[in-house]
């Protein structure tokens, strides 16, 4: 049994043979041209040596990380365009031609990073060997040259790079040291107190002034106590009857006061109180008692809130009544109570002072920090400006022993390069095994990118992995008319064709099982046999003794039912919906299959999805399951529009079509999951125009056909895969 993969080759072989040869040719005419290519002319080759070396007696660092640098010069900065064109314009050469002849062999360094070797090796190819040696020798030169002005330049660059920068680290020093001085001005007596402990004398003396002030206050609340009790009054109200009792004013008030009530008591006793003397008597009363309000307020002054003054008359008469001895233990009251206010702001004071003064104290850590962190800059700032004048002196003294980093160790010696001739015969031997690899290769990417089943055992293949079920595998078939737009069809009843739709059948109705009635057969794209797989599937069925029944559900083609010598109505696809109506008038009998009967397609029409979704359509679907033991509808591909799925509700069961070189497997992919995922009632798949052996009955014997070698006939091809 050849393997599928062979076979997958020969089918790509017969579609792009064509391409496989000229791959092949154009190789083999490749190698033909390189074989009868004359033998090369000699070359001769110039070589030479350069060596790293450094000055006998170094006096600076800066020298001596100069020469070490010009060690580690690349193969792009000796062999530069400055180079080239330099000794090109000395020797008369082309500078392309000079990069491309000469090669370089720098030294490789170890694991430490370290020369393995200071030897550089060059050399340089030429027809003419004096011209090689010529040169290959100003080449060396120029790179001991150019080695010499690197590291002159690179000396000059650190030069200038550190005088640029001698200023800039002159000013920030200067500018470090000034603000170091400013902060010593401002904070450093701050620190000096707080080193030689002045700071902390000053807030112990403020905390005891604080306590001698607290016993002052002490002593003072003491007697205000006393005199309080003494008195009867407290210090505002002591402040009030003193200054009350003081002014003369007050005094005349309150005898006039005592003058009127007095008439007014004498009165009572004969006048009624309406009387207009006693009523003149009171209104006298009244205004010397408004009087004594008015002035008992402007002796006591801030309108009553400094002192508290009683609302009523009889309240100031009471307060205003001290004698001279209650007067003046009142007024000791208000001193004392005036000197413990002071000395209360005195202690006030001295508490906020003991803060500042605690506040100052504990400010000092960072005070010192701050110094020492300005000392720092001073001395980073000072280090850096050192640096400078240091490294400025070493490169000035490396001025003197600074030198060339490569010296020629080894003048160029020419040496003669003489090639062979390739041989012919084995160079066109290469070039035909090389062009039959890339001829077969070349067909074989063809064949793998085109995406399609090349074998019917990929499409089983693919059924199997998404678990759908084979139904059946059918070969190619002659097609015995001469007409070319004729089908397959098993006429004849001796065809060894009919076993295979025989098998097709029986695995239909063992997994569909007696309710499978209507069964619909579709494809994913056109030319993979749907149509003829749907005739021979009615032919095995009506040849079973079922009445069968196709209908030929796709109208965007016209009707093949001539490959049944059925002719269809010519009138039909006027009004597809009377055609539709008219069961008995649509049915045509097939002439040579006994049971078997088709309604052929309208089509081409418009508007297919309406019709498949009409009334008519489904009443006749209905009615012919109701008369047929069989009923078959072929539809249309799903790549070309949906009315499969429009129509799929009357049946009872889908059928998909694949063939060999015309089925994609990501639309067979995409179609099966469609179908899987909406649980449409997929019932399986069938392979059309696959690869097996028929068994042919001759006359004498029965002989044993692969279809593959059907597969010369055109007929054949265009029968099978027209839908």
């Amino acid at each position: 049994m050849t393997p599928p993969i062979v076979k997958r080759y020969f089918i790509a072989f017969e579609k792009y043979k064509w391409i496989g040869l000229a791959s092949f040719a154009l190789v083999v005419a490749g190698s033909t041209v390189v074989a009868i290519q004359p033998a090369p002319p000699t070359t001769y080759v110039a070589d030479g040596a350069l060596t790293y070396n450094r000055p006998p007696v170094s006096f600076s660092a800066t020298g001596s990380e100069i020469q070490q640098q010009g060690q580690e010069l690349s193969q792009e900065v000796l062999l530069s365009d400055q180079i080239i064109e330099s000794v090109a314009a000395k020797v008369n050469v082309q500078p392309k031609t000079i990069g491309t002849s000469v090669a370089l062999n720098l030294p490789e360094k170890n694991r430490a990073g370290e020369l393995t070797s200071t030897i550089i090796n060059l050399k340089y190819k030429d027809t003419d060997p004096k011209r090689a040696q010529e040169v290959l020798q100003e080449l060396m030169q120029a790179m001991v040259n150019l080695s010499g002005e690197i590291n002159t330049r690179r000396l000059t660059a650190i030069i200038q790079k550190i005088n640029e920068r001698v200023p800039q680290a002159k000013s920030e020093l200067q500018a470090a040291e000034k603000k170091l001085e400013q902060y010593d001005r401002i904070q450093r007596p701050a620190i000096l107190a707080a080193e030689n402990g002045t700071l902390l004398a000053a807030v112990t003396s403020s905390q005891n002034q604080q306590r001698q002030i607290q016993l002052t206050i002490s002593g003072i609340d003491a007697q205000i106590r006393s005199l309080q009790d003494k008195l009867g009054l407290n210090v505002g109200q002591a402040y009030v009857s003193s200054a009350l009792s003081a002014d003369p004013i007050l005094a005349g008030l309150r005898s006039q006061i005592y003058q009127t009530e007095s008439q007014i008591a004498l009165l009572r006793k004969d006048l009624r109180p309406e009387h207009p003397n006693m009523i003149q008597l009171q209104r006298q009363k009244q205004a010397i008692e408004e009087l004594l309000q008015q002035r008992a307020a402007e002796v006591v002054g801030g309108g009553g809130t400094a002192a508290p003054l009683a609302n009523n008359v009889t309240g100031i008469r009471a307060q205003s009544s001290l004698d001279p001895a209650r007067q003046q233990l009142a007024n000791q009251m208000v001193a004392l109570q005036t000197q413990r206010e002071t000395l209360q702001q005195q202690f006030a004071e001295q508490i906020r002072e003991e803060a500042k003064l605690r506040q100052e104290y504990s400010q000092i850590p960072n005070k010192q920090l701050e110094r020492s962190r300005l000392e720092q800059e001073v001395g980073l700032k000072k280090a850096v400006y050192d640096q400078m004048q240091t490294k400025l002196t070493d490169a000035q003294t490396a001025e003197a022993e600074t030198v060339s980093s490569l010296s020629i160790a080894r003048l160029p010696v020419v040496i003669a390069d003489v090639k062979k001739q390739n041989n012919p015969i084995v160079t066109l031997g290469v070039g035909s095994f090389l062009g039959l690899l890339v001829g077969g290769g070349v067909i074989f990417l063809l064949g793998a990118l085109e995406n399609t089943f090349k074998t019917h055992e990929d499409i089983r293949n693919s059924f199997k992995q998404r678990e759908v079920a084979l139904l059946g595998e059918v070969p190619l078939m002659p097609v015995e008319d001469v007409d070319p737009a004729a089908m397959p069809i098993l006429l004849s009843h001796d065809s060894p064709y009919l076993e295979f739709y025989e098998k097709l059948r029986s695995n239909l109705r063992r997994i569909g099982g007696k309710d499978l009635k209507v069964l619909l057969i579709t494809s994913t794209i056109s030319q993979e046999g749907k149509t003829v797989s749907a005739y021979n599937l009615g032919i095995a069925t009506a040849r079973a003794g079922k009445r069968t029944l196709i209908i030929e559900t796709d109208l965007r083609s016209p009707s093949r039912a001539t490959s049944l010598k059925v002719t269809p109505d010519p009138d039909a696809s006027v009004e597809p919906l009377r055609y539709y109506a008219r069961l008995s008038e649509c049915i045509r009998l097939v002439p040579d299959v006994e049971n078997l009967y088709i309604i052929p397609s309208p089509g081409p029409v418009r508007q297919s999805a309406a019709i498949l979704e009409s009334s008519e359509m489904r009443r006749l679907i209905e009615d012919a399951r109701e008369r047929y033991d069989f009923v078959i509808l072929d539809t249309t591909p799903l790549s070309v529009s949906n009315d499969p799925l429009l129509i799929q509700p009357y049946s009872d069961g889908i059928v998909l079509v694949a063939r060999p070189n015309y089925t994609q497997e990501n639309m067979l992919g995409e179609a099966i999951d469609q179908l899987v995922e909406a649980e449409l009632g997929l019932l399986g798949g069938i392979t059309n125009g696959a690869d097996i052996a028929v068994f042919v009955p001759s006359s004498d014997e029965t002989s044993l056909v692969s279809s593959s070698h059907l597969e010369d006939s055109e007929e054949v091809s265009a029968g099978a895969g027209k839908n």
